[in-house]
């Protein structure tokens, strides 16, 4: 099956899409196929349980898992053959994750993200191909080009990490009164490497079928880094580890699984070489945990928690519901009504043993925060941080995830103190399949729902639109309302923050949420609702503070390019009748576009097509 590049990135990337990545990524493409009736499925799963008024349920015991040759039930009894855990993967106490490049930067610039990730002393890295990483340009293929160089331990990446060490360093004396690198060198082969590939929902922007559509975002990626570094890696004692994201069903689990196998068999490996963590960031995915699992045994070793990712899918589920309705983000912890039970419905997964007695990890979920404010705000701050690992530690957790590598030192020892490699096989009690563990998934619990709120959603949603179309897809992001203060820290936000953000607020317009507090300027009084012209007024006053911020916190060459297409996205997705599945669809199609009126003519076309037919515009218009 023929494939075809973008004009010029042949030329432009020989070192990245070499001819060995593009005979991998020719061997691959016919899986894509099934990728695309996948979609398909789901998309049209989506609509029946809208049409039907019909919450997400549990599988039948008796069916047979779609690409396996197991029933359910034998998934849920753990009758499989579970892989075994790697030793570079046993102990990640805290596993940062980030982009290897930046946006417009050359590679010594956009390397420097590589050398912190390495220098930081998280016992992993998640390089992210997915959420982080800046999709403008050729972002994703510098992604790939700078891991390469830094793994293969090249001399420009070497000088470079010798610098950024002493960095490091430098702010390391002034926070702890110590430095955190001995010897730099060393450090460097200290964390284990992993990539987030993109999710099946996503396209790749410079590669598809000659003549036909797109290639599979999550094919390119795949294949790309295991050709450019399976050896490199090898050669250095580690693994070939891929983080694998949205996936909603265990059929879907079963389509990486024989992409993994067709991998495995091209580079020649033993089935089972490559390994792979799933995030649990969907609501479906909650009610398919175990058969998950079991589709992708033997490659599979763990779940991670991921908090924005499943809040979005939670509303995206239930908006047909006119009861369902999120109170507001801040309140949604991982201790709120649906997040405990889904976080306990994945420590109790990994729990379950195999066939062969073996149990995978539950790695906990992100923490945003970054040691960069006042001295009162780091100081307020770095305490959440601490408290929020020790909980997920004593819940179970072998691990956390941080967004930034000044976090790593900081959190970190929570598990050393702890001092096991990691908890699986704790005893839980045994996974129920029940109406009470249906109910559980989508459980609200009374909490706030204000006008402050709703301008936290609607600042920091416009905000990251506006990132993501400069090239930023992960951004230092706080409410408009909190600019200059440096008490309010702000916190490493990526896609995830945009999609909760504009689910929550097209939940609140389309079933008129009432708010629990009132607002005197705005005349509001508790128990009104939120309408769509209070939703005008509030856009109106919060995109006035974006324009009038600093270029601090709102780049001033985006004011009068990136900015207004932000806001007309945001405003189209609340308006429209028909939620959208993803805000990143809409961002995608307007990377590029400088004139506000093309961007509003792509806007409203992805959104026609979406409510006439059900698909999704997810090519790039752009590719010629």
């Amino acid at each position: 099956m023929a494939l075809e590049y973008r004009s010029g990135i042949l030329a432009q990337y020989p070192d990245v899409l070499t001819i060995e990545v593009q005979r991998a990524l020719e061997a691959l493409a016919p899986l894509d196929a099934r990728r695309r009736e996948l979609m398909a499925e789901r998309a049209a799963r989506r609509q029946e349980r809208a049409r039907k008024r019909e919450p997400i349920g549990f599988l039948d015991p008796a069916a047979t898992i779609p690409g396996t040759a197991l029933t359910v039930a034998e998934a849920r009894a753990g009758h499989f053959d579970g892989g075994e855990i790697p030793a570079d993967l046993r102990r990640q106490w805290i596993q940062g994750t980030g982009p290897a490049t930046r946006p417009r930067a050359d590679v010594r610039a956009g390397i420097r993200n590589v050398a912190y990730a390495l220098l930081s002393g998280a016992d992993g890295w998640m390089f992210d191909g997915e959420d982080a990483l800046g999709q403008v340009e050729t972002m994703s293929l510098d992604n790939h080009r700078n891991l390469k160089l830094a793994l293969g331990r090249d001399s420009l990446f070497l000088d470079v990490a010798e610098g950024v060490a002493g960095e490091m360093n430098a702010w390391a004396q002034g926070f702890f009164g110590r430095p955190i690198i001995q010897d730099w060198r060393t450090q460097l082969d200290f964390t284990t490497v992993l990539y987030r590939a993109r999710g099946l929902h996503l396209d790749d922007r410079h590669i598809r079928h000659a003549g036909g559509p797109a290639l599979s975002a999550s094919i390119a990626d795949l294949a790309t880094f295991a050709v450019n570094n399976a050896a490199t890696l090898r050669l250095a004692g580690h693994g070939l580890v891929y983080y694998l994201p949205k996936i909603q069903t265990a059929a879907e689990a079963a389509w990486w699984n024989s992409l993994l196998l067709a991998l495995e068999a091209h580079l020649g490996l033993a089935s089972g070489t490559v390994k792979a963590y799933v995030l649990v960031e969907q609501l479906e995915q909650c009610f398919q945990l175990m058969e998950i699992r079991a589709a992708l045994a033997p490659h599979f070793v763990g779940f991670n928690t991921g908090r924005w990712d499943y809040i979005n899918s939670v509303s995206d589920a239930r908006a047909w519901d006119p009861a369902f309705l999120n109170p507001n983000i801040d309140t949604i912890t991982m201790t709120y009504g649906y997040m405990r039970n889904y976080e306990d419905r994945v420590r109790r997964a990994v729990n379950t043993p195999d066939r062969l007695g073996r149990f995978a990890l539950w790695q906990g979920g992100m923490e945003p925060n970054i040691p960069v404010g006042s001295e009162v705000g780091v100081a307020a701050s770095m305490r959440r941080a601490v408290a929020g690992a020790e909980r997920e530690q004593r819940e179970g957790a072998s691990g956390k995830w941080v967004a930034h590598w000044k976090m790593v030192h900081i959190v970190r020892p929570v598990w050393e103190k702890a001092g096991e490699d990691n908890q699986a096989g704790r005893p839980f009690p045994a996974l129920t399949y029940g109406p009470e563990d249906a109910a559980g998934l989508t459980l609200l619990e009374p909490a706030p729902r204000t006008i402050p709120g709703a301008r936290d959603l609607l600042s920091v949603a416009i905000q990251y639109g506006n990132a993501f179309l400069q090239g930023f897809q992960a951004a230092a992001l706080k409410p408009a309302d909190h600019f200059g203060n440096d008490d309010v820290l702000y916190l490493m936000e990526d896609m995830a923050t945009g999609e909760i953000r504009l689910s929550i607020l097209w939940e609140w317009i389309h079933k008129q949420a009432p708010l629990t507090d009132g607002d005197e300027v705005l005349g509001v009084r508790p128990g009104d609702r939120f309408t769509p012209a209070l939703f005008n007024r509030l856009l109106e006053e919060e995109y006035a503070k974006l324009l009038a911020a600093r270029s601090k916190d709102v780049h001033d060459d985006s004011k009068a390019t990136t900015l207004p297409i932000a806001r007309a996205i945001a405003w189209a997705y609340v308006q429209s009748e028909v939620k959208p599945p993803w805000y990143v669809d809409l961002l995608n199609l307007n990377l590029g576009v400088e004139r506000l009126e093309a961007a509003q003519g792509r806007i409203a076309r992805f959104l026609e097509t979406f409510r006439t037919t059900g698909e999704r515009i997810t090519e790039n218009l752009d590719f010629a």
